[in-house]
């Protein structure tokens, strides 16, 4: 199968590791061909770490006419800005998460893309990894019956201690614990659970501005504005008649994450799904409480996973699986979140999608070089 080539704008801190990925584990069909970043030095230092051929400006990254992926890890607040850039360039795009901050923005992007005929992905693709793919298969053989509830819980620290190069992102719209945090758990249980029908949230912050306290911070001391809620819970009304419950908030300290599916015949402790492996456990009727192996490869950061399913959907012509339409779904969730916050009342949502299909059992190889790779028998 012919390598896809992609091209990277963007290359701050995370993308070391789609990078790592892209030129080993994935470059069975993937080529990163160039980067690109408003800094310069930073993509040279990127394509020089990775050995990506060329470093270019983000105009000679989309006017490549082999380039069929752009991979847009820019920041939240322009996210759907590029992602238009892409397309209009003729390319294929996969973007980090959130898919945009405001659904018209998003349906524009979708719009641009059904023209064009291109395809479009969004982060987070750890429903990929082994701790939810063996969650998902635990679920549809009926371990735990009806599944009827579910309880997600992301509790961080703030920004305050001021060390992260981008520490004021997290304090604005796009960096705040439902549209930074929360798609982890939201693409969870969509991918476990299917569509929300239904939102009903409370939204709210304690500070209007914190201090820089950490005095090794270059910002140490600075009063820096707090511009998004920062502390949030949810309900989600399911269209399969699940009813869930989700808390996140950055206003207090460690990382303490949790989500539970609970059903007619046990409950189920999901790994976190932040990340793509981790311990998996079933409490049955009788008390028991077993941990569960997984079933499933890609237990490891394996981000990126989604640009490699979504470039064996161009060459194959099946559905992606870390789609736009997804991220649009969960979009539509956070935002009516928030909607319902400030109007004091359910929002009835207006998008729904399908699940994303499972990967295949037992696919555990680390390089994709294989065609039915995300289709067939694992080899």
């Amino acid at each position: 199968m012919r390598k896809a080539k992609v091209g990277v704008i963007g290359t701050g801190q995370i993308s070391g590791i789609y990078l790592k990925n892209m030129t080993q584990t994935f470059d069975g069909i993937l080529e990163v061909k160039a980067v690109a970043d408003l800094v310069p030095e930073l993509a040279r230092s990127r394509a020089e770490q990775f050995g990506v051929p060329n470093a270019w400006s983000v105009k000679e990254l989309l006017d490549d006419p082999e380039i069929e992926i752009v991979l847009n890890l820019t920041a939240p607040s322009v996210h759907a800005a590029v992602n238009l850039q892409a397309l209009q360039a003729g390319k294929h795009v996969y973007t980090e998460k959130p898919f945009a901050l405001t659904r018209e923005d998003a349906d524009e992007v979708l719009r641009l893309a059904e023209a064009k005929g291109l395809l479009v992905g969004c982060a987070p693709d750890t429903f990929l990894g082994g701790g939810l793919q063996t969650c998902r298969k635990l679920i549809d053989d009926g371990w735990i019956g009806t599944p009827y509830s579910a309880n997600g819980t992301i509790i961080m620290g703030n920004a305050s201690n001021g060390m992260h190069p981008n520490f004021r992102n997290f304090l604005k719209l796009g960096g705040d614990p439902i549209m930074d945090m929360a798609p982890y758990y939201l693409t969870a249980l969509v991918f476990l659970l299917g569509p929300v029908r239904r939102v009903t949230g409370s939204a709210r912050q304690l500070h209007e501005e914190i201090t820089i306290l950490n005095p090794k911070s270059p910002s140490f001391g600075e009063k820096v504005p707090v511009e998004a809620p920062t502390n949030v819970s949810a309900v989600l009304d399911f269209h399969s008649g699940a009813v869930g419950s989700l808390q996140a908030a950055k206003e207090s300290f460690g990382y303490l994450p949790r989500l539970e599916i609970f059903g007619t015949e046990g409950n189920l402790t999901v790994n976190d799904p932040n990340f793509f492996g981790g311990n998996i456990f079933i409490q049955f009727p009788d008390g028991r409480k077993q941990e569960v192996p997984l079933t499933h490869g890609f237990a490891e950061d394996s981000r990126g996973i989604g640009v490699a399913d979504m470039a064996y959907a161009i060459r194959t012509g099946r559905p992606h699986r870390a789609s736009g339409q997804l991220a649009r779904h969960v979009l539509d969730v956070s935002l009516g979140i928030f909607e319902s916050s400030s109007q004091g009342r359910h929002i009835e949502l207006g998008s729904t999608v399908g699940r994303p299909e499972p990967l295949p059992l037992g696919l555990k190889y680390s390089r994709l070089d294989a065609d039915d790779a995300f289709d067939g028998d694992p080899q």
